[in-house]
């Protein structure tokens, strides 16, 4: 019900005019070899929300994320698009620095599970100053946000530094939609609280719009604006945080969206990992525009 009101919202607002940030439509996906993860799947989010986007692990969180930044590709140019653009056709949409995403993190070595391999002795300075065009006033300021010292040896330094750099990098460019999957991990109390505050500026300044996955909650309740919990791949709440109304009789987020995860059903039916081939010939999801695909000019 709630996911039909939301969706009611946004309708009207397109006829009188606004656009949505990023909409889907009736996108279907699927890994190769696998059962479809979405299947006709909907999701409005308008521009300026902070929107948490929550679900257990395996809910398809970060290939939502993914999709949406441009990294797969679905049907067709209409079925998955940010600021009124194809997400994955429009190259310029990440290229320019409108869309951005931030997630998976810098390992040591090679071969981390989830992790991009950080090679050679580099320090801060020279991986931030790398970037071409930036505003060095937006520059020094999340430098300093960050607490950075640029003189970190990115393969010496802790993951929570290393995320602090990765962090800067990634906002350097103004961006119009930032997709964020658990990039505060890493990070401390107060780094990670200063860093959601600069993003409710960017947000309430600039007209930006934040997608936020993440399992941390704390402080979320007042800082978010809208948000969409999926399970198993279903779109089951999408709608603004105040109009959650289990946050009316509850102490916090935490607890609401625990209590969400605990209901979920605890005996998943078993898919076969490799199908055979006969049905993957018969599949609706065997042709390409579903399956899994990197588009590798976001690989920057």
């Amino acid at each position: 019900m709630a996911e039909k009101a939301w969706k009611s919202r946004e309708s009207e607002d397109d006829e009188n005019g606004k656009q949505n940030s990023i909409s889907v439509r009736g996108m279907q996906f699927a890994y190769e070899g696998q059962h479809p993860l979405f299947y006709d799947f909907n999701l409005n989010i308008p521009p300026g929300s902070r929107c948490l986007l929550v679900g257990a692990n395996g809910s398809g969180k970060t290939t939502l994320l993914k999709i949406l930044a441009g990294k797969h590709m679905v049907g067709g140019r209409d079925v998955v698009r940010v600021l009124n653009r194809s997400a994955f056709h429009d190259t310029q949409l990440v290229c320019g620095g409108d869309l951005a995403y931030l997630g998976g993190s810098w390992s040591k070595t090679v071969g981390s599970a989830g992790e991009i391999p950080l090679q050679g002795d580099f320090s801060a300075e020279h991986m931030i100053f790398g970037v071409e065009g930036v505003d060095p006033a937006r520059r020094e300021k999340l430098i300093d946000l960050l607490d950075i010292d640029l003189e970190w040896r990115m393969h010496k330094v802790s993951d929570g530094q290393r995320r602090r750099v990765q962090i800067c990098m990634g906002l350097l460019v103004p961006f119009k939609v930032l997709l964020l999957d658990e990039v505060t991990v890493d990070l401390d109390v107060v780094a990670r609280m200063d860093l959601l505050e600069f993003f409710r500026e960017e947000c309430e300044q600039r007209g930006a719009t934040l997608v936020y996955a993440t399992h941390i909650f704390d402080g979320l309740e007042t800082w978010a604006t809208h948000l969409a919990y999926i399970q198993d791949g279903e779109l089951r709440k999408s709608e603004k945080l105040t109009d959650v109304h289990e946050l009316k009789s509850s102490a916090n987020l935490l607890s609401v969206v625990e209590s969400w995860l605990r209901s979920e059903t605890k005996h998943e039916k078993k898919k076969p990992t490799n199908p055979p081939a006969q049905n993957q010939k018969t599949s609706p999801f065997g042709t390409s525009p579903f399956m899994s695909s990197r588009h590798m000019a976001y690989y920057r």
